[in-house]
């Protein structure tokens, strides 16, 4: 048995133009990432982010290796819900981790 991560839809915003009173307009774009383990935050992940962010962790999100996509402050969804990145993507070097995850990111509640 392997371990396997789910599908999980990060969102991507583009600025597509402005209004009339000069607002920015953006587009989303969902961009579905294969292979990324949840996990639940632990007691000392919740504590830190709410200390450090203000900001409270539920869950963990690890990105597979070679993935290029931005994980800083992005919406994404699983588990039929909405959640919003948050902190700095932490990455270790590929080479060094046996298994197929080298990113980690926070998630909280978005909606």
């Amino acid at each position: 048995m392997s371990i396997r991560g789910i599908d999980v839809i990060l969102v991507e915003t583009e600025q597509s133009g402005t209004d009339q009173l000069g607002n920015p307009i953006y587009t989303e774009t969902e961009i579905t990432v294969s292979n990324v383990l949840v996990y639940p935050a632990g007691s000392s992940d919740v504590l830190s982010s709410l200390d450090l962010y203000g900001k409270k962790a539920v869950y963990n999100l690890a990105i597979p290796k070679g993935d290029t996509n931005d994980w800083e402050n992005k919406k994404v969804k699983f588990f039929d819900k909405t959640w919003r990145t948050f902190g700095f993507v932490t990455q270790g070097i590929e080479e060094m981790i046996p298994l197929s995850w080298n990113k980690q990111v926070s998630v909280e509640r978005y909606e």
